[in-house]
């Protein structure tokens, strides 16, 4: 599983690394949606809920599903702009202004993101011009709540009273927390997006983009970008550009815009602390189906007290050795035991420091 860029013909000059104020905001709203998911600004969130006024919080609630759920791609205009190679604005202001470029396709489409109800990474008939694409977004944005559904009748019945919405919302978001949040973050991240621009023109690519995340890796033969996630999509820079985003908002969450028609852009957290190598989701899903048989089980809990070898295992068990040896195989397979030779006997060990931090890499890689 993972997302897949294809970058055939990319040319260097088409590669940028820069901030969105626009991005940032929706990473705010996302970390005050769901603090459990960022416990490093819990304080910040905390603070800014606390002094909020009543009725911006209100209308916070009206629409949360577009950066709660999802990170709708409406914060990120600058990538659905005609040519594909648009840089996000230096101000939130004119980051708006480009979200005035988006047709109301474009806006459409991206705010029922939160149905997966339309085709992202290959196009297809929009909700405002379809009718069964139309009566898909609103049947599964009613499964959804509600308020799901309110919202994507008006969005659909009147795509500029929603955009004129949104515009004032966030205007109204900027004032109230994020302009104050912004004049400090901005200097982080554009000193990041400075670095890896650095990186790009004395490494490369591949140097930059080690850079961003263990979990993005590029094969230059072949021109491709893995970004390693819990989930599937493609998408080709074709005669457009690549726009790397820095967060400071954003950790754990490693985002790539796919969508069809679009720049892509991978939108990656900094200033927070990572493994060196975290599992990737083939490894962490290999761990947790060892640990999902109960003999297994068992046998961890042998292993977690000392080291064994096989042939205590299997009396210990009553099984034979080469049951044990098949288990123990899965096991040192996913990254679980560690072994050793004392003279002629090979002693099998619990790696604990990789089980103990199975909780955080799980919620990492489904959060990635």
């Amino acid at each position: 599983m993972s997302v897949r860029i294809d970058i055939t013909g990319l040319r260097p000059e088409r590669v940028a690394v820069v901030p969105s104020p626009l991005g940032e905001l929706c990473m705010a709203l996302h970390a005050l949606s769901e603090p459990g998911h960022h416990p490093g600004v819990q304080g910040w969130a905390t603070g800014v809920t606390a002094r909020l006024d009543s009725h911006l919080a209100d209308r916070m609630c009206e629409a949360d599903f577009l950066w709660r759920t999802t990170f709708s791609d409406l914060f990120m205009p600058f990538a659905g702009v005609p040519g594909r190679c648009t840089l996000p604005g230096a101000t939130l202001a004119e980051d708006l202004d480009l979200l005035d470029k988006l047709s109301d396709e474009q806006f459409v489409d991206a705010a029922l993101e939160f149905t997966c109800a339309l085709p992202y990474s290959t196009g297809g008939a929009t909700a405002l011009d379809d009718p069964g694409a139309r009566r898909r977004a609103l049947d599964l944005a009613a499964a959804r709540g509600p308020q799901q559904l309110r919202f994507s009748e008006r969005l659909l019945s009147d795509p500029p009273r929603i955009r004129a919405w949104l515009r004032q919302f966030l205007r109204d978001c900027d004032e109230a927390f994020f302009a104050d949040a912004w004049s400090r973050l901005r200097h982080q991240l554009a000193a990041d997006a400075r670095h890896k621009t650095e990186l790009l023109r004395h490494r490369g690519l591949a140097g930059a983009l080690a850079a961003v995340s263990p979990a993005v890796a590029l094969d230059e033969a072949a021109g491709v970008i893995t970004i390693d996630k819990l989930g599937d999509g493609r998408t080709a820079t074709g005669d457009g550009g690549l726009l790397l985003l820095p967060t400071s908002f954003g950790w754990p969450h490693l985002s790539v815009l796919h969508r069809y028609g679009w720049q892509p852009v991978l939108h990656y957290p900094v200033g927070a602390a990572e493994p060196a190598s975290p599992p990737s989701v083939e490894q962490l899903t290999k761990r947790m189906t060892a640990l999902s048989h109960p003999v297994r089980m068992r046998i961890c809990r042998f292993l977690a007290r000392s080291a064994y070898t096989t042939g205590e295992l299997a009396q210990a068990h009553g099984m034979t050795a080469p049951e044990i040896s098949r288990h123990l195989a899965v096991l040192k397979q996913a990254g679980l035991i560690t072994t050793r030779r004392r003279g002629r006997y090979v002693l099998h060990q619990l790696d604990v420091t990789v089980v103990a931090r199975l909780g955080s890499d799980f919620l990492e890689g489904i959060l990635r």
